[in-house]
């Protein structure tokens, strides 16, 4: 038996053309299993990829990979920022000064982290570009009192950009003494919606003011520092500290933020094991469908086998009819998945509406929306598993079909 007769027969098997043949619809039923096994865990990995995505460039590109304090007052900014610079890994260094605030206006209060940022630095506000508009930009820029809020703590106020609100800021000095609070008048510059968990604590303002209100008289807190290591950050933290003066600490993302990203990428390796397992459930149904056609076509078995076929030739039939359910399966669930990830972030923002509720809130989530990242890698993989667990799966139908005894069988059916 030539290969492509074993093919014209795996194909006749394996779909039905009309025919409506017991064969063609167990093979129907496996190929749909698998198409919603691959499907579903193409779109879940795309949605964990998404988070996973937004968690690097997002999130970790507006908070600084690494924050050096000092233990006493900072009086060398300069020499210090030299010395970080110095670092083979470090990008950029920024100078900042933060304290607490209460943010109030009339009766409503928040509390935020404040921020003073110098704008005259170069890159101080790069990261922040993207989700704020021009104008509120330029604002910010020309209004020494100006402040940029979270867009989260701007719902809660109910305040409009040109507002002005009041900072009450806890009197705490620079070496730590309390004293009498902080209040000052500022205007809002702009909002900031980054659709992170920032949104629901920032307050920004320029680096002269921020000095002030945290009692440093014009001196800074620390250094807000890029890398271009970001899963490097503890050791660079560590060689930062042996190349400054003693009192200087650091802290660093996987301090404030690692358990997230730890999270996401726990959540991702266990749905994926589930979803694979599920895989494997559709693989094991096509044993099932396959063993149920053996059954069904022994008779057709038996007189190929008269006809000439070997043992090996019948074996080949049902691997191929496997290969092809599992073809077929994981192209179209390829498909569907994809054309789904793509279409998830849509379909929820329309319930959203239609709902009039949000799914994700900064309040709880770390953004406020549903991130996708469709990658080639996962389809293929994902998509190669599956093929291997289907052809894998007919070897044992496929061994029971080129076991059969053409005599016995033909005896049978007299």
């Amino acid at each position: 038996m030539t290969r492509l007769e074993r093919l014209r027969i795996a194909v006749r098997y394996t779909f039905a053309f009309g025919q409506g043949h017991l064969s063609a619809f167990l093979s129907s039923l496996s190929m749909l299993g698998l198409v919603l096994a691959i499907s579903l865990l193409i779109i879940v990995l795309s949605v964990m990829n998404g988070f996973d995505k937004e968690m690097r460039e997002r999130i970790l590109s507006l908070v600084p990979h690494i924050t050096v304090y000092s233990a006493t007052t900072i009086d060398n900014e300069a020499k210090v920022v030299e010395l970080i610079e110095r670092h083979p890994s470090v990008e950029q260094v920024t100078p900042f000064a933060q304290f607490d605030a209460l943010v109030t206006r009339g009766t409503d209060i928040e509390t935020v982290r404040g921020i003073g940022l110098d704008t005259s630095e170069a890159g101080a506000f790069a990261s922040l570009a993207a989700y704020l508009d021009e104008q509120g930009a330029a604002n910010f820029h020309q209004q020494e009192n100006g402040l940029i809020l979270g867009a989260g703590v701007a719902q809660h106020l109910g305040v409009n950009v040109g507002e002005r609100l009041n900072l009450i800021v806890p009197g705490t000095g620079s070496g730590g003494e309390m004293g009498p609070a902080r209040f000052e008048t500022v205007q809002l510059s702009a909002i900031l919606n980054t659709g992170t968990e920032l949104d629901q604590t920032i307050a920004l303002v320029h680096l002269a003011l921020a000095s002030e209100l945290a009692g440093l008289n014009g001196r800074v807190s620390g250094f807000r520092v890029s890398t271009n290591r970001l899963f490097d950050v503890q050791r660079i933290a560590w060689e930062l500290q042996e190349i400054l003066p003693p009192g200087f600490y650091s802290t660093n993302w996987m301090l404030t933020h690692g358990n997230l990203y730890a999270a996401i990428q726990l959540s991702r390796d266990m749905v994926s094991i589930l979803l694979f397992s599920i895989i494997a459930v559709a693989a094991f149904n096509v044993v099932s469908s396959l063993v149920l056609v053996v059954l069904d076509k022994q008779g057709n078995i038996a007189i190929l086998r008269t006809l000439g076929a070997t043992g090996p030739d019948i074996a080949w039939i049902f691997v191929l009819q496997g290969a092809m359910i599992g073809l077929v399966g994981v192209v179209l669930g390829s498909v569907l998945g994809a054309l789904g990830s793509l279409a998830v972030p849509g379909l929820v923002s329309g319930l959203e509406q239609l709902l009039g509720m949000q799914f994700l809130n900064t309040d709880v989530y770390p953004v406020s929306f549903l991130p996708v990242d469709l990658l080639a890698k996962d389809i293929l993989t994902v998509g190669g598993i599956a093929l291997g667990m289907c052809v894998v799966a007919a070897i044992y139908p496929a061994r029971r079909a080129a076991g059969m005894a053409p005599a016995m069988i033909l005896n049978q059916d007299r």
